[in-house]
């Protein structure tokens, strides 16, 4: 059954098969609540199941908002602002969209990892689609237990490395839903389009598997062939049931995203975010640095705290930008440096992971971070580590000392596990620092000087890149994209943002910054060949056209 969308006109008379009555009501993509007019209670079976008075979405809106401000802790915030979503979806994102500086921190980051460790004790309502080890041999089954037939984007995680807080296995469907969410109030996918897939291998968190409200399977994790078999069936039933469905991977652990990004990247329409898309974020951070230094890309030097799936990444983006500004490859990826747990990564040690042997340079052993900014002398120190307060007192003074504008991404999520606060970055080098971080800090003064700070979130990202895959009908994702993203995003940054310290746009100017990456994007699989329809003479309308509007629509 393929049901009319919301925001769009429904045939006249209803068909058949159209919800009435209570049903209607727990319709979450049909459901307008009290906002139904009288003709429309006549004739859908409403009267006496609502109260009389008609009100507008304009006011729904303010009644939301006043419960949502009068709660005084940001996980009953989150609960609130679930059970709107699963309760009258059109609403939820109106309420997102008109107040997003407010709503976003909520639904996502930093939010979202307490919701995800409190997730069975919080649920209310199924929302996406669990699929577990146990549904071996039946997937395509279960997939077409899912109503919506339009779905075109999945985001799916096994749970293990949810943010910086490790394997909260089930738990961490709250990263799915929170992902998609963000694509259509940042960019407008339609929710109809969005599929958010908790693919449960087990977990081996012991305090989840004592918990009797824990809602995954209860048994060790799969590992290794076990589990590339699970993704294998999973990979397939959504390529049959969706046809040409774009899958993000998230929050896969280490040893798995690289493997599952390198399998599936050739062969589906697929990306791994914590990979491609933090790469993506950071790169154009560092770009809007660069118009405040006036430095080069070619004349940087870059240090991560951490070598994992981000930093990773990060460095495969820059060492692309920094061939584009003319180095050789091999003198760029000599820029790029890494500092895991046990110092600094280097030719000379042997425990080293396939996706750092690439960073691993000829260099004497460094045992802690302080001493590699010290003898490596960067220009832009990366934490993506969840490393909390990492970024000592003495880091950010030798980094103000080596530089006149130091550049410091503290991009750890959530805000416990951020490497340093935006007060500390700008106290400690007398506000000379270039600061973002992954979770969101309030606007501080220094020495006079009011700084915003802005979040290196992958959210200013992923949804462009997403809205311009589905609308071109791309057959692949490639890092070129992301290029194009980064690009597109640090182009976006005014020089009002620059000078109070904010290297990323205004969330109120999300939607347009998404649709510009989108077009940036479907630019790129026309040029690469990639695309799957027509060439439209204006892209950026497309994108335009393509994007939901959460407005209610006259049912009668």
């Amino acid at each position: 059954m393929t049901h009319a969308r919301p925001g769009r006109p429904l045939p006249t008379p209803l068909p058949e098969w159209f919800p009435r009555g209570a049903a209607l009501l727990r319709d979450p993509t049909l459901n307008k609540g009290t906002a139904f007019t009288l003709r429309e209670r006549d004739v859908l079976g409403l009267r006496g199941l609502l109260p009389p008075h008609v009100i507008t979405q304009e006011d729904q809106v303010n009644r939301v908002l006043e419960n949502f401000r009068r709660l005084d802790s940001d996980l009953s915030r989150y609960i609130l602002l679930e059970a709107l979503h699963d309760r009258n979806e059109t609403l939820f994102f109106r309420v997102i969209m008109e107040n997003p500086d407010e709503m976003m921190p909520i639904i996502y980051t930093p939010t979202v990892g307490l919701a995800c460790q409190q997730f069975g004790h919080i649920y209310r309502r199924p929302r996406g689609l669990f699929i577990s080890a146990a549904d071996r041999g039946r997937m395509v089954e279960v997939m077409r237990n899912w109503p919506y037939r339009e779905a075109r984007m999945i985001v799916v995680t096994d749970g293990e490395r949810i943010l910086g807080l490790g394997d909260l296995g089930a738990n961490g469907m709250g990263i799915p839903i929170g992902k998609l969410a963000l694509y259509t109030a940042c960019a407008g996918l339609h929710p109809r389009h969005c599929l958010p897939v908790m693919l449960d291998a087990g977990t081996n968190n012991e305090a989840l598997l004592a918990d009797p409200l824990y809602i995954g399977l209860r048994q060790k994790r799969l590992s290794g062939a076990a589990l590339d078999a699970l993704v294998e069936e999973f990979v397939d039933a959504a390529q049959q049931s969706f046809p040409g469905i774009v899958i993000q991977f998230e929050d896969f652990a280490n040893h798995n995203a690289f493997r599952l990004l390198r399998n599936y990247r050739d062969r589906i329409c697929c990306f791994n975010d914590d990979i491609q898309g933090t790469a993506s974020v950071t790169v154009a951070g560092i770009l809007s640095a660069l118009r405040v230094t006036g430095l080069k890309m070619s004349e940087q030097t870059f240090l991560c705290l951490g070598a994992g799936e981000a930093a990773t990444g990060i460095s495969d983006l820059l060492v692309a930008a920094m061939v584009d500004d003319g180095l050789a490859e091999a003198a760029a990826r000599g820029r790029c440096w890494m500092v895991d747990s046990k110092g600094l990564v280097t030719a000379g040690r042997k425990d080293l992971a396939e996706h750092k042997r690439p960073y691993a340079h000829a260099h004497e052993r460094v045992d802690d971070f302080l001493g590699a900014v010290r003898a490596l002398r960067p220009t832009a120190i990366i934490g993506v580590g969840a490393t909390p307060q990492a970024f000592t007192r003495q880091v950010i003074e030798t980094m103000a000392q080596l530089n006149q504008r130091p550049i410091v991404f503290a991009l750890s999520n959530p805000t416990s596990k951020s490497e340093c606060t935006a007060e500390q970055a700008y106290a400690w080098s007398s506000g000379r620092a270039l600061f973002a971080s992954g979770s969101p800090f309030d606007p501080v003064e220094v020495n006079g000087r009011r700084f915003v700070p802005r979040q290196g979130n992958n959210s200013y990202i992923f949804p462009g890149v997403g809205l311009g895959v589905v609308s071109v009908q791309s057959s692949r994702v490639t890092d070129a994209m992301f290029m194009a993203a980064a690009r597109t995003l640090a182009e976006s940054v005014t020089p009002a943002d620059l000078e109070q310290g904010s290297l990323y746009p205004a969330l109120s100017r999300i939607r347009d910054v998404s649709a510009r990456i989108a077009a940036a994007v479907g630019e790129v699989a026309f040029r690469d060949g990639l695309a799957g329809i027509d060439r439209p003479s204006d892209l950026l309308a497309l994108m335009h056209r393509q994007m939901y509007d959460p407005d209610y629509v006259s049912y009668a």
